[in-house]
């Protein structure tokens, strides 16, 4: 914002905070102004949806233009009370009672599925990409909750919070499941206006999504949940049918499947006492260090991101030895908490500013919120440290290869470690740019190579593997720049480099 405009008198009369304040206020007018003018773009239904959106969206730009500074006191940071991060095996230990039903028939599965593919070359929802078998992470979902309702005889329901960029392929797809015996309800994210780096205004001219206006809106991160859900009318919907509890979960994390350890103890614990919000967390490898991790401050259980830290302490955050749990995602909120927090205005979430530059240049700025933000609003809170299985999650080719390898057998839906592999790790698998696309990953292997006693992959450059590949120990393929490596059907590489120039001709 041009500041020429203010006179330097404000300043010298009435001091630096006052000046502040009065920018702010402008700014503040001015983001309504347009946001009026944006709502005057559409009517009906669309212009009444818009305004609930940006009714979120003042709330948060009003809350980014007071922040001062870091969210976080770094001397304030404690750990967390040895009785606030529960381990599963305690919560495990307790068995399960003979009316299992009960609990999961007060359950819902919500599943964040407003993320595109196009990290990995798709277009489309990433929820419609397939991982195993052609069987898609949506298809694995459906498949997971049909069998927790065909064997208690329960009626648990996927809900699936999509974006404005996922909800029409989304819903299209839906219509494959009509004969499943899951019940699949659907609510959007809001859809908030990217703003000017330099202004602080929206650079969209209007609410249509054509043109360059497609650019201009953005889903405001899972933290938004909460709202959405609420003025859905959803959230209602399900408390009235007698549910409890959400567990949420990325779609794209294979290992967030419902597990009835952790809901008995949710639903058995004494009324006044009842926890209500559950965050999983697992144990950090040197793969993890970016993330979020649970501390105590100011008295309360809080997410910490990377975000957040001040750029003096980030290798400490990094650090396995000081911070050693991380968040998966896997959450599990009471639906009466929500509702209360939401109806008393009281849910605080720390605000992610999330700069991006448009196709034509422009740096714009979003704002967003991680749904694991909200733990410090809910009443006995708890962490439950699970096995690393409850984390496996698909974002790279990388990740694809080993769900769709010899590692994990599938049944019901999910993926279990092979009972073939002698130690429970997974192996680190690094494939180079050429496999970064789905398709192209897809045409580099004739077949999925066994990796039951793999440690270590990287692949670096033109490389293609033929039939029956076998990979043990630490492999490392690596083929220059204008060379070509083809591993040869039948192949077993254990602890080798392959380099340089490798081609099998047919003749």
């Amino acid at each position: 914002m041009n500041l020429s405009r203010f006179t330097v008198k404000a300043v010298a009369n009435g001091g630096m905070a006052q000046f502040q304040e009065m920018m702010r206020q402008q700014l503040e007018s001015s983001m309504h102004t347009e946001l009026e003018k944006l709502l005057d773009t559409t009517t009906g239904a669309e212009r009444e949806v818009s305004k609930k959106d940006f009714e979120g969206f003042k709330n948060l730009f009003h809350r980014f233009l007071q922040v001062k500074g870091p969210s976080v006191e770094w001397i304030k940071i404690q750990r967390p009370p040895e009785d606030s991060i529960q381990p599963y095996d305690k919560i495990a230990a307790r068995g399960l009672p003979d009316n299992v039903a009960d609990s999961l028939n007060k359950l819902v599965v919500v599943k964040l599925n407003g993320g595109l593919g196009t990290s990995m070359g798709c277009k489309g929802p990433k929820s419609l990409i397939s991982v195993r078998n052609e069987n898609t992470f949506l298809d694995l979902t459906v498949q997971q909750i049909e069998h927790l309702n065909k064997t208690y005889n329960t009626d648990v329901p996927l809900v699936l919070m999509n974006s404005f960029n996922t909800d029409e392929d989304t819903k299209k797809i839906l219509q494959k499941y009509t004969h499943h015996r899951v019940k699949i309800h659907t609510f959007n994210q809001s859809r908030y206006p990217r703003i000017n780096k330099e202004s602080l205004l929206p650079v969209a001219t209007s609410l249509t999504m054509t043109g360059q206006n497609t650019e201009g809106w953005y889903p405001p991160g899972h933290g938004d949940i909460y709202a959405s859900f609420y003025n859905s009318g959803l959230l209602d919907q399900l408390i009235a049918q007698g549910k409890e509890y959400i567990f949420v979960s990325n779609i794209d994390n294979l290992g967030a499947t419902v597990d009835l350890h952790i809901l008995h103890h949710l639903v058995s614990q004494p009324n006044g006492k009842r926890c209500e919000f559950v965050m999983e967390v697992t144990d950090k490898t040197r793969a993890d260090v970016k993330g979020g991790t649970l501390i105590q401050y100011e008295g309360k259980l809080r997410l910490l991101e990377i975000a957040q830290v001040p750029k003096a302490h980030v290798d400490e955050f990094k650090s396995v030895s000081k911070f050693k749990i991380f968040n998966t995602n896997n959450l599990w909120i009471s639906l009466a908490a929500i509702k209360r927090l939401q109806e008393q205005k009281a849910m605080d979430m720390e605000i992610i500013v999330n700069p991006k530059t448009l196709d034509g240049g422009q740096n714009v700025v979003q704002l967003e919120t991680a749904v694991g933000a909200a733990i410090k609003c809910f009443d006995n809170a708890l962490g439950i440290n699970v096995p690393r299985s409850r984390f496996l999650p698909v974002k790279t080719t990388s990740d694809l290869l080993l769900v769709m390898s010899n590692l994990y057998s599938l049944e019901a839906g999910s993926l279990t470690m092979s009972p073939k592999r002698e130690f429970p790790t997974t192996p680190h698998v690094k494939l180079g740019s050429s496999f970064t696309k789905v398709q192209e990953y897809l045409t580099r292997f004739e077949s999925i190579p066994d990796m039951l006693e793999l440690d270590h992959l990287t692949v670096s450059g033109d490389v293609t593997f033929g039939k029956n590949v076998s990979l043990k120990g630490t492999v490392i393929i690596i083929a220059n720049h204008g060379d070509r490596i083809d591993i040869p059907a039948g192949s077993m590489l254990e602890n080798k480099i392959v380099s340089g120039n490798l081609r099998i001709l047919d003749h």
